[in-house]
């Protein structure tokens, strides 16, 4: 499983980080994804931050 954060999109709010820290991170004002797969552990968790998103700025495949 891969997670994305389109740049153009994130408002830089944050949920994401913390809703699943194993995946993304802030930087600056930005969330980033920081690993290249998701790990099988935080999957349920990529998908709930990906859900909450409020820009929709996060996909996951």
């Amino acid at each position: 499983m891969k997670a994305c954060v389109d740049a153009d999109l994130c408002i830089g709010c944050g949920l994401c980080a913390e809703e699943c820290p194993a995946v993304f991170e802030m930087d600056g004002s930005l969330a980033v994804v920081k690993v290249d797969s998701v790990p099988a552990d935080a999957e349920d968790a990529c998908r709930s931050a990906a859900e909450a998103c409020p820009v929709d700025a996060i996909t996951v495949e």
